[in-house]
């Protein structure tokens, strides 16, 4: 007699396949992140403290990479990029796609953080014979990170939550390799569930990430 297949039995024959997939959520989303939030960092602070020649590069970055949906982005620098001479791969231009649209929301956080943090500040740092390099590194940026870090998380969260989207260019991050998996079994709602369980890992794991540095950076 026929026995129906179980879910346990499928997830096994497709573990293989579904690993690959979430190494590669992870990987495009860590690099986005990483690479993102040292723009953002750095754009943040041309924002709050560049000369107007300087800032208007950035502000403009900013401004229309933010009223940029995603999904448009994302194809953006898939079908762009080689127009332009450049060959990268699908997962290259999918983390580019990120990469910049995390830039551009970490820049605004930090922006908003910096100047949250009243003026004298800055003037005292320079009262006591402080650089504004040494004021930055130890007066504003303590202050302005436990401001930045609980919206950071929640970006973060919004990037991997994104990184689905690569399944368009022919990414095969988790999300396409559940669908690929679907269409063999056809265990749509298990699959799925199982997908939005590892996602939820992920977003779990940077939150915990985000507790343990807000606990190292609060006030005693």
């Amino acid at each position: 007699m026929y026995e129906q297949p179980t879910w346990l039995h499928e997830l096994w024959i497709a573990r293989e396949a579904l690993w690959a997939g979430f190494l590669t959520s992870v990987q495009c989303a860590g690099l986005a992140i990483i690479f993102g939030t040292v723009i953002g960092v750095f754009a943040g602070l041309i924002l709050t403290y560049g000369k107007l020649w300087a800032r208007l590069p950035f502000r403009c970055y900013v401004d229309l990479i933010r009223g940029t949906p995603v999904f448009v982005l994302v194809l953006a620098c898939f079908y762009m990029a080689p127009a332009l001479g450049w060959q990268i791969s699908a997962f290259q231009a999918g983390a580019l796609g990120l990469t910049l649209f995390c830039g551009s929301h970490v820049a605004e956080i930090v922006r908003g953080a910096l100047q949250a943090i009243p003026r004298g500040q800055l003037e005292a740092g320079k009262a006591i014979g402080l650089t504004f390099s040494q004021s930055l590194s130890y007066v504003l940026l303590p202050q302005a990170l436990r401001q930045i870090l609980p919206t950071w998380v929640n970006s973060s969260t919004e990037i991997v939550k994104a990184s689905t989207l690569l399944s368009v260019i022919g990414v095969a991050e988790l999300l396409l390799s559940t669908q690929q998996v679907i269409a063999r079994n056809f265990m749509t709602l298990q699959f799925y569930l199982f997908a939005g369980f590892l996602f939820f890992v992920i977003n779990y794991a940077i939150e915990l990430l985000g507790r343990q540095i807000e606990k190292r950076v609060a006030l005693p």
